[in-house]
């Protein structure tokens, strides 16, 4: 089993890189579902993007150590992995995908050191950020402006990655990000 982890600024792609990824056979990859505390955004389902709970029964699994890692992203929204997340799909003989904060990326690097591969996707600029974030529709101008001053300062946090690519092109991204993958798949 090997750990791919995957953090950017929130509109940089990952999902949509992710997606991409996980159709290629040859990698072996499962995506690992992650817990929030937020409220799904469009056509999000539970038990398939996130497992969605709420920021109380969150906070009980903190107590429980039922995470393997986890972040108070936004005030009152957590993110985390349940270890029995990474268990179920280690049975499975997958390479195991993260989308996480930059935060729980590095985190995550940090517990698996080189058995993990940490990538943080860059957007071309802050600009075209805001364009993304503004085209999907899915939140408030304050929310926007929130974004990408958080965006600002995870781009900072790249330099704990392993790899920094730039989604200025999703199929170019999704070839470059492939690469990599098949190349520290084949070194281990």
């Amino acid at each position: 089993m090997k750990i791919i982890i995957f953090s950017a600024p929130s509109g940089t792609g990952k999902s949509s890189v992710i997606r991409e990824l996980l159709k290629q056979t040859d990698l072996n990859l499962a995506f690992s579902i992650s817990t929030t505390s937020r409220a799904p955004r469009g056509s999000e389902r539970d038990g398939v993007e996130y497992y969605f709970v709420t920021a109380e029964r969150f906070q009980e699994k903190i107590k429980q150590q039922a995470f393997i890692e986890w972040q108070e992203v936004y005030a009152g929204n957590y993110y985390g992995t349940y270890a029995s997340e990474i268990e179920r799909l280690s049975a499975m003989g997958k390479n195991i995908v993260f989308d996480l904060d930059v935060f729980g990326g590095i985190n995550l690097k940090k517990h698996f050191g080189d058995k993990a591969l940490a990538i943080f996707l860059q957007p071309p600029s802050l600009e075209e950020l805001k364009k993304r974030l503004e085209h999907r529709q899915t939140d408030t101008p304050e929310k926007i402006a929130m974004r990408i001053d958080k965006a600002a300062y995870e781009i900072e946090q790249a330099v704990y990655f392993d790899k920094i690519v730039v989604n200025d092109n999703l199929q170019v991204c999704v070839e470059e990000v492939a690469q990599l993958i098949r190349t520290f798949l084949n070194y281990w």
